[in-house]
């Protein structure tokens, strides 16, 4: 597609990149990405991959904007409170960037609904808030061979992965990390142990980055690998990760055949 002069000026400094140019430019207006939550994570996601110009942008989450909300996602704002999040974030998307549709699911994500909710986009964007939607998305994307970005954040500490098991040897899953969700009550949510707001847009913004990359197909994947950041120690680790022959879902006796498998909904 051609670019317009006001886009031309808009993502001047994408063209400039030989790895983007006006060509990757185009591509990204012509892409698609589902956002899985429009909180902490879902935030800086959503803004970067509409300031990049990614062209369709769904967001998926059931929830309001919560006074507590606004000391990490940076989507909502006071005048806002009591909103659909997917709603305030559909506002500042437009004001942002004309360019960009930004199509909201206000609903919550369960086995029910989650092959409809990604079968028309390119890629997925995991910045939900606990495990069992974590698992589903993940089974989901791979059944669906769809790329999955996910990311999770709890006090000081973030983690990024890529995930295209559907791609076969060589790639990871989640499962192969994680084979089944924690007991209820192992690990405390962000509502019980807290999480300091700046790490959000840090490992949000790192999902961007990734999310980019991979619709623009440059530069080196995350896929086999595990990037951990420790917000108080300052450190990024970047921890191979290697399929697992047993794992449920992308192993070789995989017991994981499709989405009813799963015996609690997200």
């Amino acid at each position: 597609m051609d670019l317009s002069d006001e886009q031309i000026e808009r993502y001047a400094r994408h063209i400039l990149l030989p790895e983007v140019g006006g060509n990757g430019q185009s591509r990204l207006l012509k892409s698609s990405v589902l956002v899985i939550g429009a909180g902490g994570l879902g935030s800086p996601v959503v803004m970067y991959l509409a300031a990049a110009g990614v062209g369709t942008i769904g967001v998926i989450d059931d929830d309001l904007v919560d006074l507590s909300n606004l000391q990490r996602q940076i989507l909502h704002t006071t005048s806002r409170l009591n909103m659909a999040k997917v709603d305030s974030a559909k506002q500042i998307v437009g004001e942002l960037n004309p360019d960009v549709a930004l199509i909201p699911h206000r609903e919550r994500l369960d086995v029910n609904n989650v092959e409809r909710l990604i079968t028309d986009y390119d890629l997925v964007v995991d910045g939900s808030d606990n495990f069992d939607t974590r698992f589903l998305i993940n089974d989901a994307c791979f059944f669906a061979s769809k790329t999955l970005v996910s990311g999770a954040i709890l006090r000081f500490e973030g983690q990024i992965s890529t995930y295209k098991a559907h791609l076969g040897r060589g790639h990871h899953c989640y499962r192969c990390i994680f084979p089944a969700p924690p007991p209820p009550g192992m690990i405390p949510s962000c509502s019980e142990a807290g999480v300091f707001g700046a790490l959000a847009g840090v490992v949000g913004s790192a999902q961007a980055v990734e999310a980019l990359k991979e619709l623009l197909g440059i530069g080196k994947t995350l896929a086999g690998y595990l990037l951990i950041y420790d917000g108080l120690d300052t450190t990024w680790r970047k921890v191979r990760v290697r399929p697992d022959p047993s794992c449920p879902l992308c192993g070789k006796n995989a017991a994981i055949h499709d989405l009813s498998k799963h015996a609690r909904e997200a």
